[in-house]
C-alpha cells in the first residue's frame, strides 16, 4: 500500500522520508503487538473483514486485490520496508472488499491503530508526518486512476517502470498484469518490445 513514499520530495524539515522517520519510531518504541509470519499464497485479509490494523513489512511481498464474479483485480502491491493497511477498513473500522494476500514468503509485525494513533498523537512531526504519507496515497491513487482510464497499456507499463522499477524485480508478470489493467499476454509482448 505505501510503496514508493520515497520516490516523492517531501520536505518534513528531516531529510528523511515521512515513512522511514515513522518506522524507525515504530521500531525504536516496539510498538508491534506480534510478529506474522506468511507463506506463499497465504491471506492476510479476506474479503469483506475488518482489518484496523498497519502491518510493516519486514521481507516478502503482499498483493491487495479485489475480486469480481470473474477476475480478480490487483489494487497495490507491498514489499519488504512498506507499512500497509487495508486503508479503507484501517481509517472507517468497516468492512473492506480488499484482500491482502502474500506472494511470497513473507515476514510483518502488526501494528494495533491504537497504539499508533497513541503514538502519532503525542509527536506532532510524526503526525505531520503521517498526514503527508495519506496526502501522497491519495495523489498516487488519482495518477493510476487517470493512467488507467487515459493511457494505452504502453504508455501505463512506462509508467509504472518509471515510478516502481521494484515492481517488476519482485513481482510476478501475472500480478503486475492485472495491476496494469491488461492481459498477461500484452505485458509480455509489451515488456519484450
Amino acid at each position: 500500500m505505501m510503496d514508493k513514499i520515497d520516490n516523492y520530495s517531501i520536505n518534513t524539515g528531516d531529510k528523511r522520508s515521512p515513512l522511514k522517520n515513522i518506522i524507525e519510531q515504530i521500531i525504536a518504541q516496539r510498538i508491534w503487538s506480534k510478529e506474522i509470519l506468511l507463506k506463499k499464497g497465504d491471506f492476510l485479509k479476506m474479503e469483506d473483514t475488518i482489518d484496523t490494523n498497519l502491518y510493516l513489512v519486514e521481507e516478502g511481498s503482499l498483493r491487495f486485490y479485489i475480486s469480481d464474479d470473474h477476475e480478480e483485480k490487483t489494487i497495490r502491491f507491498g514489499y519488504g520496508g512498506d507499512l500497509v493497511a487495508a486503508l479503507d477498513s484501517f481509517i472507517t473500522s468497516s468492512k473492506s472488499p480488499l484482500n491482502i494476500q502474500s506472494i511470497r514468503k513473507t515476514k510483518l509485525k502488526l501494528i494495533r491503530k491504537s497504539d499508533f494513533t497513541d503514538l502519532i498523537l503525542k509527536n506532532q512531526k510524526l503526525k505531520n508526518a503521517w498526514e503527508q504519507i495519506l496526502g501522497i496515497l491519495l495523489l498516487e491513487c488519482m495518477e493510476r486512476e487517470i493512467d488507467i482510464l487515459t493511457k494505452s497499456p504502453l504508455e501505463r507499463y512506462k509508467r509504472v517502470l518509471a515510478r516502481s522499477p521494484r515492481l517488476f524485480q519482485e513481482i510476478q508478470h501475472k500480478y503486475i498484469a492485472s495491476y496494469l489493467n491488461m492481459t498477461p499476454e500484452t505485458l509480455s509482448r509489451i515488456s519484450k518490445s
